[in-house]
């Protein structure tokens, strides 16, 4: 089964990611920022990164960055908070991670059957190497 690092600084939000993934059958490998993840993600390989864009330390797009240095083509699943309140700032982050690499984009709060179909239908691209994703 593939395997999928989490990066986000909330912690309770970050084991929900990790279990939802898990009781899915994924191999899952947690990071409680964008540092830490960037560490792991050098010292194994990854099918799939999920990551939260405003985090301390290194944020969700300098960490789109790095990875994206590393592998033009692995999917990267971001997220955010406060897609649905009143206001935009929460679009706004989602949109900015697209452009810095971001294969596909959710916003806090999510059903894990949501995540899970984005999860499917990344690796899924990815296996087959489709146009949305970049060698």
């Amino acid at each position: 089964m593939a395997r999928i690092l989490v990066i986000d600084d909330d912690e309770l939000f970050r084991e929900f990611v990790q279990k939802a993934l898990a009781d899915a059958g994924f191999e899952v490998v947690p990071a409680g920022d964008g540092d830490e993840g960037l560490r792991k993600f050098t010292e194994m390989p990854f099918d799939l990164v999920v990551c939260d864009v405003l985090m301390p330390n290194k944020d969700g797009l300098e960490t789109i960055r790095a990875i994206r240095s590393i592998s033009a083509r692995l999917p990267i699943i971001t997220m955010t908070g406060g897609v649905l309140a009143d206001t935009e700032d929460g679009l706004d982050d989602l949109r900015m991670s697209m452009a810095f690499g971001a294969t596909r984009t959710i916003g806090k709060p999510f059903r894990a059957t949501k995540l899970l179909k984005l999860v499917r239908d990344c690796l899924g691209e990815y296996a087959g190497l489709s146009p949305g994703i970049t060698e």
